[in-house]
């Protein structure tokens, strides 16, 4: 017998979901968004996978992240076969930028953890990052360099798990806005402005939207938008250096896309005593000056696009949200995952198949 399963929400944590949960024969997908996928917060991300170069070495953070990123080394080659679709992304790594005076004891640690947990991490000297990057700015001083992770494009990558999961059977209605879950403590429908879709388990993963349907539960969750702002750039003629990983400096990422385009960003800009969030003006360009000091090339750039977007980020508790539903024996939530939804869409999804499989009794795959 076949369980219905409605994910609400279509990022790219949602559409990771559905694509896991599509995997399992006894399961029905259906996925449900007023928007089509990759809208929201994961239109806003630069897809910079920031897992081994973490400082998160315990808990729950850090195996979210090591997860995500041993998912991911078989994920894209997976889905490119299974749906035809190309998926931009860099493998060359990050490098994080060090500056001169800046206290490298940490990152010694770090590389000493990682090693131990069986994860490489470098620590470049100036000799070795002006060998390496002869782009960036000779006046600093050393990196740290992580080649496990990798930057993607979020929305080449939403659009590929999408299509993964319709051939694997899921169906995606991108028409529907869910308005409330009817029933409790066992919700067996929801309801759109249109219908009502029966369910026998409820995941809840629309990003700020989220907080809405919670209302209901018994402890409601909170959910604020944080703004991010980014600059897409273009040196002509372009630089085409054979090693070029995303680089980190200073809270600012440089993602090369090719043919000399750059992603710049992000900002991170909180609601104001109001609740609203208004792009603060001028930062955009200390961003753009920030990015030029690390790389000075990009003084000759052209603006090619700017943009902002919403990121979810959960109040009074640490992001993501990956848990039952307070008050209700079949709904679950997945989202809340602020700055880092690219990241750990892989990980949460397959926290959410083995927690769907439990519900179900079900045998989870091994893979």
């Amino acid at each position: 017998m076949s369980q219905k399963i409605v994910v609400i929400g279509c990022g790219v944590v949602g559409a990771a979901i559905a694509y896991e949960l599509s995997r399992i024969p006894h399961f029905t997908i259906t996925v449900l968004d007023p928007f089509p996928p990759a809208q929201a917060a994961t239109g806003a991300a630069l897809g910079v996978l920031m897992g081994i170069i973490s400082q998160k070495v315990k808990g729950r953070a850090w195996n979210l992240r090591q997860t995500s990123i041993r998912r991911y080394a078989t994920l894209i080659p997976e889905l490119e076969a299974l749906t035809g679709r190309k998926i931009p992304w860099n493998p060359q790594g990050i490098l994080r930028l060090c500056f001169a005076g800046e206290d490298l004891s940490r990152w010694e640690t770090l590389i000493k953890t990682r090693h131990a947990q069986g994860w490489r991490l470098e620590q470049w000297n100036k000799t070795d990052l002006n060998a390496a990057c002869p782009y960036i700015s000779h006046l600093l001083t050393s990196a740290i360099y992580s080649p496990q992770d990798l930057q993607i494009d979020p929305t080449a990558l939403t659009l590929a798990l999408v299509a993964a999961a319709q051939k694997n059977g899921a169906t995606f209605r991108f028409d529907a806005r869910v308005e409330k879950l009817n029933g409790a403590p066992t919700c067996h429908q929801v309801q759109t402005q249109t219908e009502s879709i029966a369910a026998d388990w409820i995941v809840v993963s629309a990003g700020l939207g989220s907080a809405a349907l919670t209302q209901t539960a018994a402890q409601p969750v909170e959910i604020l938008p944080v703004l991010g702002q980014a600059l897409r750039l273009k040196i002509s003629p372009p630089i085409t250096p054979q090693f070029h990983p995303t680089i980190n400096g200073d809270d600012t990422h440089i993602v090369p896309l090719g043919n000399g385009e750059y992603w710049v960003g992000a900002t991170v800009e909180f609601p104001n005593e109001m609740g609203e969030v208004v792009a603060a003006e001028g930062l955009l360009e200390k961003v753009l000056e920030g990015a030029i000091a690390l790389y000075p090339a990009l003084a000759d750039s052209s603006i090619l696009q700017t943009w902002t977007g919403l990121r979810p980020r959960p109040h009074n508790r640490p992001a993501p949200i990956i848990e039952p539903m307070s008050g209700y024996s079949n709904v679950f939530l997945a989202t809340g995952h602020y700055r880092n939804g690219v990241l750990l869409s892989p990980a949460t999804a397959l926290m959410v198949r083995d927690a769907a499989c439990e519900f179900f009794g079900t045998p989870r795959p091994l893979n």
